[in-house]
């Protein structure tokens, strides 16, 4: 079970630093060679700034884009690495891979205080396909594990559902996703009536646990990006040439159904439509 990064020890046994692990979301827009959007990188300061603040060695580790488990410098996160250099007025250093020798020497050699950012994991095709050996190889990078990339928690990637068993003792969830976690369960469990949840996002199959978990507890649920057109072709919808995961319609319409039980589809917004 995931603990809260408060509750961990930096100081190892012989009062060295630790190296932490922390498992951020740079996948931010990059124009130019220039990040135009730090949102999220600047959401991450606080997580990185209380390790730094312990003493604490850190290693970050970040997708970027959809590079298709192969090199795409234009998809680096080299730009991010910038960014966050002067973001907290100090060097950051950088590996072109993830979990390559040099990528590790530069872990291992880091001194208490200082920041390395790895390159985009999704460079190898293991971090998506949640391939074990991949998550063992970035183990090595650190002595604590920190997961703190809230858009990315529910997909079970390498660097999030499998890294952290390489870390029975040691792993915790950062400030932001304590935050994120702390704000949901306050809209679902506190909020005045009606709630309204937004998800949007490519793919059904990414989303379909949070759908599930949530359906009972809100009001109205409004779906938005890609995965629109899965429960548009699953109602009987043109969607031409639109993207749609076949495999899913028919977990499409079993949640179009459980909304209908519970009086939560506008059956006027599908017009035209029919379940079938």
């Amino acid at each position: 079970m995931l603990r809260k990064i408060t509750s961990i020890d930096f100081q190892s046994n012989n009062n060295t630093s630790q190296c932490v692990l922390i498992r951020v979301d740079f996948n931010v827009p990059v124009e130019n060679d220039l990040v135009s959007d730090d949102y999220r990188i600047l959401k991450s300061l606080p997580t990185i700034q209380y390790c730094l603040d312990q003493g604490a060695k850190v290693v970050l580790m970040s997708h970027r884009g959809r590079p298709k488990g192969k090199a795409d410098y234009s998809l680096s996160l080299m730009p991010a690495g910038e960014k966050l250099a002067q973001l907290l007025e100090m060097p950051i250093k950088f590996s072109h891979d993830c979990i390559s020798e040099n990528a590790i020497d530069v872990s291992r050699n880091l001194k208490s205080g200082e920041i390395h950012l790895l390159e985009n994991l999704r460079f190898h095709k293991e971090e998506k396909a949640g391939d074990d050996e991949f998550a063992k190889e970035l183990s090595k990078l650190g002595d604590i594990y920190v997961n703190d990339a809230f858009g990315t928690a529910h997909r079970a990637h390498a660097s999030t559902a499998v890294l952290a068993k390489y870390f029975p003792k040691n792993k915790c969830y950062g400030l932001l996703l304590a935050s994120e976690i702390k704000n949901i369960h306050k809209v679902l469990t506190d909020s005045e009536k009606p709630v309204t949840a937004i998800i949007g996002g490519a793919k059904v199959s990414s989303k379909i646990t949070i759908i599930e978990s949530i359906l009972d507890k809100i009001d109205h649920l409004i779906i938005g990006g890609g995965m629109t057109f899965t429960f548009i072709k699953a109602l009987g919808g043109n969607i031409g040439n639109s993207l749609v995961e076949d495999d899913k319609l028919k977990l499409a319409r079993e949640i179009l159904e459980k909304a209908k039980q519970q009086n939560k589809l506008r059956d006027d917004n599908f017009e035209g439509f029919s379940m079938k």
